[in-house]
């Protein structure tokens, strides 16, 4: 009698990590850029005690990350006060100066700007932020926060709602659950049902408008700025005062040229 060999069950395929191992990374620099980070506006000065809260750190760890960036330059310390210099704002231009992104968008903002003599601006989805990488005003300066490197909060913004009508909706849902919904002016959305549907009407448009929810009087359209392979990388706006233009103007006159500026950048993604 012949034997039959029976085929093997294939080896079970371990799991993929997802990321870099645990020892491949360097905890001291996670640990002192979060110290960088826990600095804000509303909290321009912190004591070694609030930067420990703000970071997870014990104190003991929070002041020694403390006194070596104070060494390095990156902050000063006033009596028990610390924070940030200017020399932080090198690991900003770092990014400015390399990165390809802004070196692409930037010229094409420009004469987005000066042939509408309006203000225009990209930006990149940063967790609940976006983050502003190239901003022109033209002339005209209709908002302290269309400068690159401010951050803005992404759920009350042009190049934030078509960033986030391009993730996925399980993404968005997240997104939206996590969020602290504040009125930030008297329009502003704050329901959060109200904020997917405005999002699934950017994901339908391909644009998003946005009536004066970041700051009174501003108003922004914006379309998502797609790569060749069709991936989302950034958000592109124009933004008005709204004592100069109605929302149906902005769209008339702002929305042509910003999709045609879409169309020569995707070329260049």
């Amino acid at each position: 009698m012949v034997a039959v060999a029976t085929p093997e069950a294939p080896a079970p395929v371990s799991d993929q990590p997802s990321g870099p191992l645990k020892r491949d990374l360097v905890a001291g620099l996670e640990k002192g850029l979060a110290v960088i980070e826990a600095f804000d506006q509303e909290r321009p000065r912190l004591t070694i005690s609030e930067v420990a809260a703000r970071t997870g750190l014990t104190r003991a760890a929070a002041r020694r990350y403390l006194l070596t960036l104070t060494h390095l330059g990156f902050v000063s310390q006033d009596r028990k006060m610390f924070a940030l210099t200017p020399k932080v704002l090198r690991l900003g231009q770092s990014y400015m100066h390399s990165a390809r992104l802004p070196r692409i968008i930037e010229p094409e903002l420009h004469k987005l700007a000066y042939a509408m003599k309006e203000a225009a601006s990209a930006g990149v989805l940063d967790g609940n932020d976006v983050i502003c990488i190239s901003a022109t005003s033209a002339g005209r300066v209709v908002s302290p926060t269309l400068q690159p490197g401010t951050r803005v909060p992404a759920y009350c913004t042009g190049n934030g709602r078509v960033m986030l009508a391009a993730l996925p909706q399980s993404e968005v849902d997240a997104f939206v659950a996590r969020q602290e919904l504040v009125a930030l002016t008297p329009h502003t959305i704050t329901h959060p049902e109200r904020l997917r549907i405005e999002i699934a009407r950017a994901r339908a448009l391909g644009y998003a408008l946005i009536d004066q929810e970041l700051e009174q009087g501003l108003r922004t359209v914006a379309v998502p700025l797609k790569n060749y392979k069709g991936d989302t990388v950034a958000g592109m706006a124009i933004s008005v005062h709204a004592s100069r233009m109605s929302m149906e103007q902005l769209v008339e006159h702002c929305l042509p040229p910003l999709l045609q500026a879409q169309a020569h950048l995707r070329m260049l993604l």
